[in-house]
């Protein structure tokens, strides 16, 4: 019977705290701090999922223009080997004309 009673007094001394806690205004604003944090939590992770979304479509977009490059870039090489030539020669023909001013 002693335990009994031990036992009863343990529980009523918890309830008195939970019920004081309860009523705790510092308590209360755990709770909403919590409950809002959960809400953050869940709306990161629906944004996370667009974003995975979204990157696999970039992926897919990606491997089509290297598609796309690979394809183009046989028939544009030769026009854009014979392009860089010419404008390459004009770029070192004015770095040397500016480098003969610059001495003068």
């Amino acid at each position: 019977m002693a335990r009994k009673g031990v036992m009863s007094q343990i529980a009523s001394v918890g309830e008195e705290a939970l019920g004081k806690l309860a009523q705790s205004p510092a308590t209360t604003k755990l709770l909403q701090g919590a409950l809002e944090l959960k809400e953050r939590v869940d709306d990161l992770g629906k944004r996370v999922r667009g974003l995975e979304a979204m990157d696999k479509r970039l992926v897919k977009l990606e491997k089509r223009l290297d598609k796309l490059e690979r394809k183009g870039s046989t028939s544009s090489r030769s026009s854009k080997a014979s392009g860089s030539k010419s404008s390459g020669s004009s770029k070192s023909s004015g770095s040397k004309k500016s480098g003969s001013s610059s001495s003068s």
